[in-house]
């Protein structure tokens, strides 16, 4: 029987400051994973601090920020998770105030990579070797460039997905009309090569991915929006 999705989370309150950061705003786990695109598996691995499960390490940043963003984190907060003095009571403004954010979530997030790289460096699974290589990690988003198709018809939604791919730090390309209107899902387009890179945007935008016949740029993408689901 499947537990719900509220019970882990309520044990780990106490030794999770991000739990206790989604609890205080009266979110679920399904709620908040609504509100930021992750799964509720991805979030359970945030608030637990197992960093380690995410495929890359960017991957496990890109969620974090996505995260604390979707949880609306305010300067003091963000500084309290860092493990760093509250802010002077001096009102900030505009970029600079958002930038005091941002850079406080970073040195959070960053601090919570390096205890798991610590305490997870002597951990191999199953079958694992311990002199086997790490996988090559995967160029940043912004090296990126993905094209946004609209395969439903719903130009509105397609502008939606590729907003949210531009706020992920993608570059977008172009983004108009596919070839026909009856793709039944979302799905990321890759070019050879380009797989392992197709499959970190998919997940976060909760889909699949395919391979795109031709082409040889394998840092260009292809997102084929299909009808919308569920809440927008």
């Amino acid at each position: 029987m499947t537990l719900p999705l509220e019970t882990p989370t309520e044990e780990t309150t106490a030794s999770s400051p991000l739990a206790a950061t989604r609890l205080r705003r009266r979110l679920t786990i399904e709620q908040a994973a609504r509100h930021s695109g992750l799964t509720a598996e991805e979030i359970g691995w945030l608030e637990e601090g197992r960093l380690y499960r995410f495929p890359s390490s960017d991957e496990a940043i890109t969620a974090a920020m996505l995260y604390t963003s979707a949880l609306g984190i305010e300067l003091a907060e963000a500084r309290e998770l860092a493990g760093l003095p509250p802010p002077e009571d001096e009102p900030g403004r505009g970029r600079i105030r958002r930038l005091a954010v941002f850079a406080a979530l970073a040195a959070a997030v960053a601090g919570l990579v390096a205890v798991i790289l610590v305490t997870g460096a002597g951990r191999h699974g199953p079958g694992r070797s311990a002199n086997t290589r790490p996988a090559a990690p995967l160029p940043p988003a912004w090296k990126i460039r993905v094209d946004v198709l609209n395969g439903a018809g719903d130009i509105n939604w397609t502008r939606r997905v590729a907003s949210r791919i531009g706020a992920l730090g993608y570059r977008l390309g172009r983004v108009g009309r596919a070839n026909r209107f009856d793709y039944p899902r979302t799905a990321v387009y890759y070019e050879p090569g380009g797989q392992p890179l197709a499959v970190r945007l998919a997940r976060t935008l909760g889909t699949v991915t395919a391979p795109l016949p031709g082409g040889s740029n394998p840092r260009r993408l292809v997102v084929i929006v299909g009808p919308q689901r569920g809440p927008g």
